[in-house]
């Protein structure tokens, strides 16, 4: 399955709030992110919404904005 581009929520700190959408029950799902633990950061959390895990990949731009892809774990 292809992997989905999130939306980006806009913020001035060190944490921003970045939106993905859950490759099993198809929500928008927001998750904080912590710009200040490196510029490319994996993860795995479950989706509140259906409990399947995803894993998160977060790429954080030279502006030091953050984009958030999600794909099944």
């Amino acid at each position: 399955m292809p992997k989905k581009k999130a939306r980006r929520r806009k913020h001035k700190s060190a944490h921003q709030e970045v939106v993905y959408t859950c490759d099993s029950c198809g929500e928008e799902i927001v998750v904080p992110v912590d710009i200040s633990a490196g510029t490319h950061q994996d993860y795995v959390e479950d989706c509140p919404v259906c409990c399947h895990p995803m894993t998160l990949h977060v790429d954080i731009d030279p502006d030091g904005e953050a984009h958030v892809e999600g794909e099944h774990e």
